[in-house]
């Protein structure tokens, strides 16, 4: 093994990917097949920068807290800190994050203003989000549905909206792979049949 430094970085990815919806609306399960698709990819799951705080972290909740707004900021900034990282060693980054207003979405798309960002917004509506809550095994207590009309409200007219109520999760990454021309890249990779 040799252990000589070897340059990180070369050609840089085609562009990054910011998944988002409202919680039970499949990001990070479609995140993680969509990266799948990918000869070189990652997938940025932003829950878990959130879970890297050992002390004082303030998840986001339904009630005004200051700190938690905050932090939203902090693990999008070290997203968007990753993802460029990624880039430029040529992986494609998957993000995944709840985006709720635009002043968070306009964050990303600052930070991330050297590569194309692909916004693909899932939305199979909040009783079908919440019912998917419900059945997972990580089961939210807080019901989130109400983000849904906030986030339509905010977020309406950016990005791609895909309703995927009743989409498998190929049928959903298809989507997306068409909506935004990735599926043309070389950089993807043919579904297994």
């Amino acid at each position: 093994m040799s252990l000589d430094l070897v340059p990180v970085d070369r050609e840089p990815a085609a562009g990054a990917v910011l998944l988002t919806g409202i919680p039970g609306s499949g990001k990070s399960t479609v995140a993680a097949a969509l990266a799948g698709r990918f000869r070189m990819s990652a997938h940025i799951e932003v829950d878990a920068l959130q879970q890297m705080i050992v002390s004082g972290g303030h998840w986001p909740s339904p009630t005004a807290n200051a700190e938690a707004d905050r932090q939203i900021f902090l693990r999008a900034r070290n997203a968007c800190l990753l993802a460029d990282s990624f880039v430029r060693a040529g992986f494609i980054p998957v993000l995944d994050d709840v985006l709720v207003r635009r002043s968070h979405l306009d964050f990303y798309r600052t930070t991330l203003a050297a590569v194309p960002l692909h916004i693909v917004i899932l939305a199979p509506g909040p009783a079908e989000a919440w019912r998917r809550n419900q059945a997972r095994e990580k089961a939210l207590a807080t019901d989130w549905s109400p983000l849904d009309g906030a986030m339509r409200s905010e977020l309406g007219q950016q990005g791609t909206w895909i309703d995927n109520a009743a989409q498998t999760v190929e049928e959903t990454v298809e989507a997306i792979l068409t909506a935004t021309s990735l599926a043309s890249s070389s950089e993807v990779d043919q579904p297994l049949r």
